[in-house]
């Protein structure tokens, strides 16, 4: 897909690797829609500030009527509580799992009729190392992100026909407030991230590994049931 006046809609895009995507597609020549729950959080010249909630479908269905011009999905909202599986709030578990799974494929619904429509395009995905790994001490988070790489899986099948190319980004810690209490030197900078997943969306793959710990991760899927 060509970036260059594509028009993209980034969930979650007034911070982290959501503000660093849509000042990379900017620079690349795309209009972008930056979406948040509080769009005056939206601090980037040059976007078009959009609300959108993954979790209100009304707030999903109301930003797809505006956006009625977009060609590009990047679904990169999410939350991480901490939450195990056993013991943990079970509150914290389905708010992971309303916002990292049921909200990306809300945006998804909301969204393929307008990209088919505009002639076709793509979705990004944006998911985790945890996808694979899934330690008990962030086991909702982790059953969130695996459930999502499934939806990608099927809805890549699924939304070909249209015309539109559906991709995953698999990355593990990066130097966000997501990740604040990691140790930088395990961090990842969130603008090479941005940047593979872009170069990726342009050459239409469907899945972009994005670090060193998440290509380990993938290639050990084969020996061991929870790589290290």
């Amino acid at each position: 897909m060509e970036l260059k006046d594509s028009v993209a809609v980034i969930t979650g895009a007034n911070r982290g690797l959501g503000r660093h995507l849509a000042t990379q597609l900017l620079e690349r020549g795309a209009k972008v829609y930056a979406a948040a729950r509080r769009p005056e959080t939206v601090d980037l010249a040059g976007v078009v500030p959009l609300r959108l909630d993954v979790t209100d479908e009304e707030s999903v269905r109301a930003a797809a009527r505006i956006a009625s011009d977009a060609t590009l999905l990047i679904n990169n909202a999410g939350v991480s509580t901490g939450a195990t599986l056993v013991t943990g709030d079970l509150d914290a578990v389905r708010l992971e799992m309303e916002t990292n799974f049921f909200g990306p494929l809300a945006v998804t619904r909301a969204f393929a009729p307008v990209v088919e429509r505009n002639g076709g395009g793509a979705v990004l995905n944006v998911l985790s190392v945890l996808s694979w790994l899934h330690p008990a001490g962030l086991g909702s988070y982790a059953a969130s992100k695996a459930a999502a790489w499934a939806q990608t899986d099927a809805v890549r099948e699924e939304l070909a026909p249209r015309g539109i190319v559906v991709s995953a980004l698999h990355v593990g810690y990066m130097d966000t407030d997501m990740a604040a209490a990691v140790p930088a030197e395990q961090k990842t900078d969130p603008a090479d991230v941005a940047a593979q997943a872009l170069d990726g969306i342009e050459k239409g793959l469907p899945e972009i590994v994005a670090d060193e710990l998440t290509r380990q991760v993938k290639q050990g899927l084969a020996t061991s049931p929870n790589p290290v």
